[in-house]
């Protein structure tokens, strides 16, 4: 019996925390909440996110790599592009820069946290990192592209006033970045899929795999490192199971963080913090399941698949958020900001630079995880201090 097999109980924690999670926000959403109640519905919303990264990684386990990733970064995005248009819809002016700011901190979360961490954890193990230069660089060239097309062009065009696209130009970036989006996934699951799998190390290497590790999907070829690497895939009835659970978790994750963003407002209002803080917030919440599963694929020797849930996330991010924000904006109020400013816009170029010069070899080792790391951190620190 498998692994995912044992773990579908009516018991277990996996299948009671979303159910949990998800009766937390119907009973919490549209209602203003005591501190208590807040607390109440923080501890469902991180259960959530740890219910979400198990699901997801059986998920995973069975229709292999890089699907398994592209599962979990689109589910997340999706719901993510909901939460924004519904905050926006209830915020008014307030929110006019919502969009940008939490597509741009999940640009940086992604391509720096999600990157830095997971090429830290595989160099700690490995000593050295080694992905696939094509299918990362793939990747990086069209986050860069997109985010050049949506977060810096705006700052610049001059149809209208402000850090804004007219509704031409808005409409121009929005199919750009679906069809980018598009020919992405295109690319990274049919026809240079070789790309985006994961390179074999260590015992695996000398194993005589090849190049690149089993897809997970055939039989019991595992995720390449960890104990469960060589478990026979879960069944298509437990694989259905998680793959609904996986959506309630991850409704629940970001219902839940609209219901305690009312508190987050107020306490970055109340320390004198400026609105951007809000988006950061958001980011790093919705964001937390994919963070949990890219480094437990590092930890497991796959880090090709922890950049493909990092670069995945940031394109599917900007991919569907502006097509979406572009349709809102037909009945939404209001200004939509999307041009970055001076500090982030060189935070920005530097991402893309550094995140090229870590790419390029195909291996990396702890510093190139830790100048990652340090990049997120100063746009963490501008943030909060611009």
């Amino acid at each position: 019996m498998s692994t995912a097999t044992r773990k579908s109980p009516l018991t277990d924690w996996t299948v009671i925390v979303p159910v949990v999670a998800l009766i937390a926000l119907i009973l919490s959403w549209g209602r203003e909440l005591p501190g208590f109640a807040v607390a109440l519905v923080a501890l469902c919303l991180a259960g959530a996110v740890l219910a979400a990264v198990h699901h997801a990684e059986v998920v995973a386990h069975r229709v292999g790599e890089p699907f398994g990733s592209l599962v979990l970064a689109v589910a997340v995005t999706v719901i993510e592009v909901a939460l924004i248009v519904t905050l926006m819809a209830d915020g008014g002016d307030k929110t006019a820069s919502l969009a940008r700011d939490t597509v741009f901190a999940a640009v940086m979360i992604t391509c720096n946290g999600i990157v830095g961490l997971s090429l830290l954890v595989g160099a700690l193990r490995n000593r050295v990192a080694v992905f696939n230069a094509e299918g990362s660089g793939a990747a990086l060239a069209t986050v860069a592209t997109l985010a050049v097309l949506s977060l810096v062009l705006p700052t610049f065009t001059t149809s209208k006033p402000g850090p804004e696209f007219s509704t031409a130009q808005l409409t121009f970036a929005a199919v750009a970045s679906l069809a980018l989006y598009g020919l992405f996934i295109a690319v990274q699951t049919v026809r240079h899929r070789d790309y985006f799998l994961p390179v074999a190390t260590g015992a695996a290497a000398s194993g005589g795999t090849g190049a690149t590790g089993g897809d997970g999907g055939g039989g019991g070829e595992g995720d390449g490192g960890g104990d469960g690497d060589h478990a026979e895939p879960p069944t298509l009835r437990a694989t259905l199971i998680s793959l609904g659970l996986l959506l309630v978790a991850l409704v629940a994750v970001v219902g839940d963080a609209k219901s305690v963003s009312p508190a987050i407002e107020a306490g970055v209002a109340k320390a004198g913090l400026p609105n951007a803080v809000v988006g950061v917030i958001i980011a790093l919440l919705v964001l937390a399941p994919e963070t949990l599963a890219a480094v437990n694929a590092a930890r497991r020797d796959r880090v090709q698949t922890s950049l493909n849930l990092g670069y995945g996330s940031a394109i599917a991010s900007i991919g569907l958020t502006i097509p979406a924000i572009a349709l809102a904006s037909i009945w939404l109020s209001g200004p939509l900001l999307l041009g970055l400013g001076p500090i982030h816009m060189v935070l920005l170029a530097l991402t893309v630079v550094v995140s090229a010069l870590t790419i390029a070899p195909g291996r990396a080792t702890l510093l190139q995880g830790g100048v990652h790391l340090v990049v997120l951190a100063a746009y963490l620190f501008l943030a909060v201090s611009p």
